[in-house]
């Protein structure tokens, strides 16, 4: 009876909390609507979308059941989280002026996703139980998450071409 009752409770959390994740996910969206009507992203940054997208990769890994099983809304909402961040960062690159900020969204792009593979490779092959496995992708997602917070600050560092 008490654990049912415990599933419930998580279940409504997590169904809460989902719908938070995704008006966090969906918050760019004026702004892109923006960037598509002037056809420019002008001096908007796309660090805080391709934070958002290694964010949200290295939480898919989480929620995989052979690293955390009976993790679900984690899998789905990065998922979608995933979903929504390469919807912005192509709008993003297509309005990009700037051939060189292409590039360093190209470069970035490429090192997230070769991050992502090796730390999926070496996570599979040299941890063998789910609790090795969701304690050291756990650190890592904890970190990236941070990150994802904490990079709307990068709009306050001057980048020169």
């Amino acid at each position: 009876m008490v654990s049912e009752q415990l599933n419930l409770i998580r279940n409504i959390v997590a169904i809460i909390g989902n719908g938070i994740a995704l008006c966090l996910f969906l918050s760019p969206t004026p702004t892109f609507i923006q960037i598509v009507k002037k056809k420019s992203t002008e001096e908007y940054s796309p660090v805080p979308y391709l934070a958002t997208l290694i964010n949200c990769l290295v939480w898919v890994l989480y929620g995989l059941p052979m690293v955390h099983p009976h993790n679900t809304p984690v899998l789905t909402i990065n998922g979608t989280g995933i979903i929504i961040e390469v919807v912005f960062i192509t709008i993003f690159f297509v309005y990009c002026g700037r051939q060189k900020q292409r590039l360093v969204i190209a470069a970035v792009l490429a090192g997230e996703t070769v991050f992502v593979a090796v730390l999926t490779v070496l996570v599979f092959t040299l941890q063998h139980t789910t609790k090795e496995r969701s304690l050291s992708v756990g650190i890592i997602c904890c970190v990236f998450n941070v990150m994802m917070y904490a990079s709307p600050l990068s709009v306050m560092v001057c980048f020169e071409d």
